[in-house]
């Protein structure tokens, strides 16, 4: 007898509910970019402590929202009912680190238009991804009707080997390429120049590579598989 599907009750989906999916993996991307900006900068001694307190606040506030990311991303490939649940309480936590820095940044720094309409934005578009996940039908979706999907459990396991495997990856390849750039462009190696460099897109492969091999490994072990048969 063939089996049947039983889909939660709840209006059909829009499509919708798959946009916060993709805004989690920009702004993970984003804090990717934070990352690599700003970590030549770590041990600076001559920046101003107001400076090196917003430089290593957002390497911390980095770390944490592709980590959390990461976690939201195993649910949401598991199709997990408790993905719209988390991904709010992690909007929410962004939302808050936003106006927080922007604060800070307005009072302590130069009052920046352009940097205030980027995290208006954010904010704007967080907020929307709230109400797409609450309003378009996304419990159809986010329901984890196949038990044969593997638990949160496992795909945060995955996501930290595919972490460590991509890093090493992503900084050998970023390595190899600084390098073959350096002498391509006849860069000067005065003072170990050339090697920073190659060190530096070394790191930025690392970061890159860390979170792409993350991605990869939490869509591996949570891709669909079909139903065995009955």
């Amino acid at each position: 007898m063939a089996s049947i599907d039983h889909q939660p009750a709840g209006r059909p989906d829009s499509g919708l509910s798959f946009i916060p999916v993709g805004w989690l993996v920009i702004v993970m991307g984003l804090s990717a970019y934070g990352l690599i900006a700003n970590w030549r900068l770590i041990g600076d001694l001559n920046l101003p402590d107001n400076v090196l307190f917003l430089i290593y606040g957002g390497l911390v506030g980095g770390v944490i929202t592709i980590l959390w990311g990461l976690y939201l991303l195993g649910l949401a490939f598991n199709r997990s009912a408790r993905f719209p649940r988390h991904y709010t309480i992690w909007q929410i936590a962004v939302i808050i680190w936003l106006v927080v820095r922007q604060a800070y940044i307005s009072f302590d720094f130069a009052f920046s238009a352009e940097a205030l309409g980027f995290t208006v934005a954010e904010i704007a578009i967080g907020l929307l991804c709230i109400y797409l996940l609450r309003n378009s039908g996304a419990e159809t979706v986010y329901a984890n009707p196949e038990t044969e999907r593997p638990s949160v459990v496992v795909s945060i396991l995955a996501a930290l080997l595919g972490i460590i495997i991509g890093g090493a990856i992503g900084a050998c390849a970023g390595f190899f390429a600084g390098s073959l750039i350096a002498d391509l462009t006849h860069m000067s190696c005065f003072e170990g120049a050339c090697g920073f460099f190659a060190a530096f897109i070394g790191l930025g492969g690392l970061i890159v590579g860390a979170i792409a091999g993350g991605i990869f490994a939490v869509w591996r072990v949570n891709r669909r598989r079909p139903a065995p048969a009955r």
